[in-house]
């Protein structure tokens, strides 16, 4: 119910609605429109490659090679996004923090970015959609991303002056998420209406729930 609700203080009651798919409580970290159905990977890594494995230490004996490395880096960020591009990934969805190097790319190759998504966020995605965070892109860059989520719409949303990214997913289950927007004058009272609501549904499942004989 966490992931499945916003609550939107400093407006009537009457202004909450319903919407299909789920509201994410950040901005794009970059926004590329796409239209109709697109592709959107998962991942839980930052998409800038490290120099090194962790514990092992990386010395540099001069400037050059420090140039070198740099460049290194964002031709490797480069690819990386030229990969996406070219298996139609048109979301990039991080439980992680991307640096800046990939979300200049992800801009430049016309990939939407939307980052720091918490892990009941990540499971929740998962568990609409049937699919994993993505492993790893190692330095095979000709292998098909397959696991890949189907997104019907993606776009901002204006909560007052929150804004927010609105997703549609293309469900694999019987579950087809919709998401609450809750209004009330201040927050003490949309977490009264939050916490009857939950209490409600809760019931309902109660209610409803299969008894084995």
């Amino acid at each position: 119910f966490a992931e499945l609700h916003a609550a939107v203080p400093g407006l009537p009651l009457a202004s909450s609605r319903v919407l299909p798919g789920i509201v994410l409580r950040r901005d794009f970290a970059a926004y590329c429109p796409a239209d109709g159905e697109l592709r959107a990977l998962l991942v839980t890594e930052p998409l800038r490659p490290a120099l090194t494995a962790p514990g092992v230490e990386f010395v540099v004996d001069s400037e050059g090679q420090y140039r070198a490395s740099l460049r290194w880096i964002t031709n490797r960020t480069e690819a990386v996004m030229k990969h996406l591009q070219s298996n139609n990934v048109k979301l990039l969805l991080s439980s992680a923090k991307q640096e800046e190097v990939v979300i200049y790319y992800a801009k430049l190759y016309g990939v939407s970015v939307v980052e720091c998504l918490s892990s009941e966020e990540m499971a929740l995605i998962s568990e609409i959609t049937g699919v994993s965070p993505y492993a790893s892109f190692g330095d095979n860059m000709d292998k098909e991303i397959t696991e890949t989520a189907v997104v019907t719409f993606c776009q901002p949303l204006l909560l007052v002056s929150k804004r927010c990214v609105h997703i549609g997913f293309s469900s694999v289950c019987a579950f087809q998420p919709h998401c609450l927007i809750l209004c009330g004058p201040v927050g003490g009272v949309n977490e009264q209406h939050a916490a009857a609501l939950q209490e409600a549904f809760t019931m309902l499942q109660q209610l409803f729930k299969t008894v084995d004989r």
